[in-house]
């Protein structure tokens, strides 16, 4: 069998083929503005076509989010490549088409699927099988590729194109004069998807199945975050009907970063997938509170899912006397060797603590339901049986054998009662961790604490161990070297049934509690056996820029292999100024003069001056929170940089930065690799020991 195409003239004079493309462009948006207007007018009169009002809702949601899907914006191109396979080609595409296919015909490669009026394919999306050889096909292998074409575009218009005859051994890889102009565009504002520019390893890890966790170890420009994304666009294509259900959540390390990644998966037509911090996550409590940096990392020990587990059991308690249980003319007993039965019965199986307590009162109620039948030869209504369950012995022997405990009590009777906490803490934690623990001054009640980040993170903890969470059918976890083994299990709750992709850099750690072993982050995240798989070339951050960054390595006492990058153009300009404010300023200016953005990172206290100097320098400036700025500087904290990145960076006083926190090091490390083309250091101060040398 022969899987169809469209097919395109095969003119000799380029500027017809230019031309020949441009207007196979403007077919396919005007193909796509039909599309999108059909699904309009669906959406319209859904309410007309469905049955009832279920299917009127659930038709509706459905349109709304195909109309999105559809949306088309003009200023980025619908296709970026073309394939030409040769007719006589065997080549296995895999996927949703057979096996013993042959492909043949002329496909052009694009965001999303465009179809004619007949639904012959116009543009095929980048995650469909047949496409896989766009990304992987080289002159060694083609895959079935006689042509591979690239398309040069500015502002959504196709301005030139580049052949590869993968049938004659031509191949350009990195020399493609269209993928290193994409891959070193000028970017301002929010991050681009990079479907144009896609390497063989990385497609590797986008195609990984569903139930595969991974865990990417990127150096910094390797395109991990990248990764993560268009690996969460692929399987939602691929499975799209079970995601939907289940969900896709995206966790990143502060909102600054969701801002900065949030156009990506909409760009590729993906628009229900969940954005989330940690903090967000487990934001079971109002955050009012900043604890000493030691009592938030002993918080975020792994131990203290042992204390809450011990804590909660304690609760639960031994049967004392036989129920009595009026009804009618009637009275049914239980006694105390039953009710011990259901008990221990209901501890061996496991449950989250709520879950068991229903469990309890379902079965003593099932107990009492035993004698009625037996006394009236008759099965009780739901009635009854809910009369019995709501019954004042009943209700009174759950409130001594099994009480209701809520995750804020919890945690707040833990860390109120040091006799309480000393019992759960018995061979887990030292006395002067105890005493760390313990509030001065306990809050009257859970509602009136003023809970701090890292006790929400415990809430949440607790609620994990009285509840069943919700969980998705597969997270995407960017910055993850920054997890606490305590927000790992929150992440865990909720991928229990699910699998995970994991991006970080150990290098990057900046938290009390940075990992330096992925197996034990894997480990708290339910995932041991996920594969890890270093990234280490990079295409964006100079290599000169990374050859700096490079120099702190060895200082960092973490086991990851230097970056590497093939970028050879770029600027570095580290030096010595006198003024710091007015060296910065005129660095702006300057790189003003360039295309892109223009970053400037220092240390968090001196951030404000630095913006109030610059505005006052009549230069305009935003946050990396504000998405809607149109400002080209952004002036960023070292601590919400992480990432981020710009292409031009101007790093304001190193040791300053490495001065502000223990991990100062790391942080600098993260701050030095933002730059997608050029970085400019200003101290005043000597340059970090490990950075001059």
């Amino acid at each position: 069998m022969t899987l169809a195409a469209h097919t395109s003239p095969d003119p000799t004079d380029l500027d017809d083929e230019l031309a020949s493309e441009r207007a196979h462009l403007e077919s396919s948006r005007a193909a796509l503005r039909q599309m999108r207007e059909r699904a309009e007018a669906l959406f319209a009169t859904g309410d007309k076509v469905a049955g009832d009002s279920y299917t009127a809702e659930q038709l509706g949601r459905h349109m709304a989010r195909r109309v999105k899907e559809l949306a088309d914006d003009p200023t980025t191109p619908l296709f970026f490549g073309r394939l030409d396979f040769g007719g006589d080609a065997e080549r296995r595409s895999g996927g949703d088409t057979d096996p013993d296919d042959e492909v043949v015909g002329v496909y052009h490669v694009g965001r999303r699927h465009v179809t004619d009026e007949l639904g012959e394919p116009m543009v095929l999306d980048w995650r469909a099988p047949v496409c896989r050889a766009f990304y992987r096909a080289s002159a060694r292998d083609p895959q079935g590729v006689a042509v591979r074409r690239r398309f040069g575009f500015s502002t959504g218009v196709l301005t030139s194109f580049e052949d590869e005859h993968l049938d004659r051994g031509e191949e350009l890889g990195t020399a493609s004069r269209i993928l290193t102009a994409e891959i070193e565009r000028p970017r301002v504002g929010p991050m681009r998807d990079i479907v144009a520019t896609i390497q063989p390893e990385q497609d590797e890890l986008v195609r990984a199945d569903l139930a595969d966790s991974i865990c990417v170890q990127g150096a910094p420009g390797t395109g991990k975050t990248a990764v993560g994304l268009h690996r969460a666009a692929y399987l939602l294509y691929l499975h799209r009907e079970r995601l939907n259900r289940s969900g896709v959540l995206i966790v990143g390390p502060n909102r600054a970063f969701l801002s900065y990644i949030a156009a990506v998966l909409p760009a590729l037509g993906e628009v229900e997938v969940e954005q989330s911090t940690v903090e967000d996550l487990v934001a079971r409590v109002p955050v009012r509170a900043v604890e000493d940096p030691a009592t938030a990392t002993l918080k975020h020990d792994v131990r203290m899912a042992e204390l809450l587990r011990r804590a909660l059991e304690a609760h639960i308690g031994e049967p004392t006397e036989p129920i009595m249980v009026s009804d009618g003319s009637f009275r049914w007993r239980i006694g105390l060797e039953p009710l011990h039965r259901v008990i221990e019965e209901t501890r061996r199986e496991g449950l989250p603590y709520g879950v068991g307590r229903e469990r309890v009162r379902a079965r003593v109620v099932s107990l009492l339901q035993r004698q009625s039948e037996a006394r009236r030869a008759e099965s009780p209504s739901d009635a009854w049986l809910r009369r019995m369950a709501k019954s004042r012995p009943v209700s009174a022997f759950l409130d001594a054998a099994w009480p209701a405990v809520t995750p804020e009590g919890l945690v707040h009777t833990l860390f109120s009662d040091p006799a309480a906490l000393a019992a759960a803490a018995d061979g887990l934690l030292t006395e002067a961790e105890q005493a760390r623990l313990t509030w001065a001054k306990p809050p009257r009640t859970a509602k009136a604490t003023r809970w701090t980040a890292a006790d929400a993170v415990l809430v949440d903890e607790a609620a994990g161990l009285i509840e069943r969470p919700a969980g998705f059918g597969h997270v995407v976890i960017d910055e993850a070297q920054d997890l606490s083994p305590m927000q790992c299990r929150a992440i865990a709750r909720r991928s229990e049934h699910g699998s995970i992709t994991l991006l970080g850099d150990l290098a990057q750690g900046t938290a009390p509690w940075a990992a330096t072993d992925w197996r034990e982050t894997l480990a708290h995240l339910g995932k041991p056996d996920a594969a890890v798989v270093p990234l280490t070339v990079g295409f964006r951050v100079p290599a000169a820029v990374v050859a700096l960054a490079n120099r702190l390595l060895p200082a960092l006492a973490v086991n990851v292999p230097p970056a590497e990058s093939l970028r050879r153009d770029g600027g570095l300009d580290v030096r010595t100024v006198t003024d710091l404010t007015e060296a910065t300023v005129a660095e702006v200016r300057a790189a003003l003069a360039h295309d892109g953005s223009v970053g400037v990172i220092a240390a968090d206290d001196a951030v404000a001056g630095l913006r109030s100097a610059l505005t006052d320098a009549g230069i305009e400036t935003s946050t990396a929170d504000d998405v809607a700025a149109t400002a080209r500087v952004i002036v960023v904290p070292a601590t919400l940089v992480k990432g981020l990145e710009y292409d031009h960076v101007v790093v304001v006083e190193p040791a300053a930065i490495v001065a502000a926190e223990p991990r100062g090091l790391h942080r600098l490390y993260v701050v030095l690799t933002r730059a997608v083309s050029r970085l400019a250091v200003l101290h005043r101060d000597p340059l970090p020991a490990a950075l001059a040398g």
